[in-house]
C-alpha cells in the first residue's frame, strides 16, 4: 500500500530554491535600502520562522494549536543557558536551540498527537502553561520574571561580531531563515509531505492506505518543533535577553493571527502574514500604542473578504494545496 495522497491535493512544485531565494533578495534589498530598520529585519527573520514552523504544524498537518510559542521559548532558554553556562558559539547556540525545540515537540506530541480537535488544542494550552509555570520555577536558570541576560555572543563563524547597528544579526537571521524556509519547502514537496497533507485531508482515509498516521504527523510535529527552536535561538543570540513572554500564549495567539493573515498552508503565506503583522504592529504602535490592535482586526477583515489572488502564487511557481494537478 503507498501512503501518497491522490494526485488532487497534490501542489504543483517549481524549484525548491525559487521561494528562498526570492527571500533571500527581498531581505538583502531591505539591509540595503533601510539600514536604519536592521532591528525590525531582524525581528522579522525570526518572527517569520516561527510563523513557518507553525504552518507545518497547522496548515500542513491540520492541527489546530495555541501552544507553539513554548516551543519556541524552550529553544530560546535553551539558547540562552548554553551561551551563559557553556558557549557562547552562534552556531552551536542554534544546534542547542534545534535540538531543544526538537526534544519538547516529539516528547510533548508522543502524547497530544493520540487527540485530534478540540481536545489536542487545549491540550496544547495546558502544555504550554505547565512549561511557562516551570521556566518561571527554576529562577536559577531562567532568571523568572527577570529573564536570562548576562551573555554576549561570539562573532558568527569567529569573524563576524554582532556590532550596535545589527548588521551581523540582521544578515545572521535571514540567512537563517532562508535556510529554514528551504528545509521547510523540501519536505512540505517530499513525499512524506504529500502523505501529512493527505492525512490532514482525509485521516480515515490515508490510515486505510496503510499509512502510519501517528509516526507521520509526530515526525512532522518535531521537525516544526525544531524550526521553532531555532527561531527562539535567534531571538535569544540577537536581543541577549530571553524571557518569559517568549512562553506566553498571547505569542502562540499573535502567532497565529500572522498565519491566518498570510495564509495557512503554503508556506509562503507564513512569512506574508509576519510581514504584515509585524510591520503594522511596529507602526500602528509608535503613532498609538494602546488601539493598533485595531488595524491588525482591519487587516484580518480584509483578508477574509477579500484574499490574495493567484498573483502571488504564480510568482513563486504554486497552485493552492488542494488544486488538481
Amino acid at each position: 500500500m503507498t501512503d501518497m495522497p491522490s494526485t488532487s491535493i497534490a501542489p504543483k512544485c517549481a524549484p525548491a530554491w525559487r521561494a528562498p531565494l526570492i527571500v533571500a533578495l527581498l531581505g538583502l534589498a531591505w539591509f540595503w535600502l533601510l539600514p536604519d530598520q536592521l532591528g525590525l529585519l531582524t525581528r522579522l527573520a525570526f518572527t517569520a520562522l516561527l510563523v513557518l514552523s507553525l504552518d507545518l504544524v497547522v496548515g500542513v498537518a491540520g492541527l489546530a494549536t495555541l501552544g507553539h510559542a513554548a516551543i519556541f521559548g524552550v529553544g530560546a532558554y535553551a539558547a540562552g543557558i548554553f551561551a551563559l553556562r557553556v558557549s557562547t558559539d552562534p552556531l552551536l547556540g542554534l544546534g542547542v536551540g534545534l535540538l531543544a525545540g526538537g526534544a519538547i515537540a516529539c516528547l510533548s506530541g508522543l502524547f497530544l498527537l493520540r487527540y485530534q480537535g478540540f481536545t489536542f488544542l487545549m491540550l496544547t494550552v495546558a502544555v504550554a502553561q505547565i512549561i511557562q509555570n516551570l521556566a518561571n520555577k527554576f529562577r536559577d536558570w531562567t532568571g523568572g520574571d527577570d529573564g536570562l541576560s548576562g551573555f554576549a555572543m561570539s562573532p558568527v563563524l569567529g569573524r563576524f561580531a554582532f556590532d550596535l547597528e545589527g548588521k551581523t544579526a540582521a544578515l545572521y537571521a535571514l540567512a537563517v531563515l532562508v535556510l529554514g524556509y528551504y528545509v521547510a519547502r523540501r519536505v512540505v514537496d517530499s513525499p512524506f509531505g504529500l502523505a501529512v497533507r493527505g492525512i490532514h485531508e482525509n485521516r480515515a482515509r490515508m490510515a486505510a492506505l496503510g499509512t502510519p498516521v501517528y509516526r507521520r504527523l509526530l515526525v512532522l510535529y518535531t521537525l516544526a518543533g525544531m524550526l521553532a527552536g531555532v527561531a527562539g535561538a535567534v531571538n535569544t543570540q540577537t536581543n541577549a535577553i530571553v524571557g518569559l513572554d517568549s512562553l506566553s500564549f498571547s505569542l502562540s495567539a499573535e502567532t497565529l493571527v500572522m498565519l491566518i493573515l498570510g495564509g495557512a498552508g503554503r508556506l509562503h503565506g507564513a512569512l506574508i502574514g509576519a510581514v504584515i503583522f509585524t510591520v503594522l504592529h511596529h507602526t500602528a504602535a509608535s503613532i498609538n500604542p494602546y488601539h493598533w490592535l485595531f488595524v491588525i482586526g482591519l487587516a484580518l477583515m480584509l483578508v477574509v473578504l477579500a484574499p490574495p489572488g493567484p498573483w502571488l502564487r504564480r510568482l513563486l511557481g504554486r497552485s493552492r494545496p488542494g488544486a488538481s494537478s
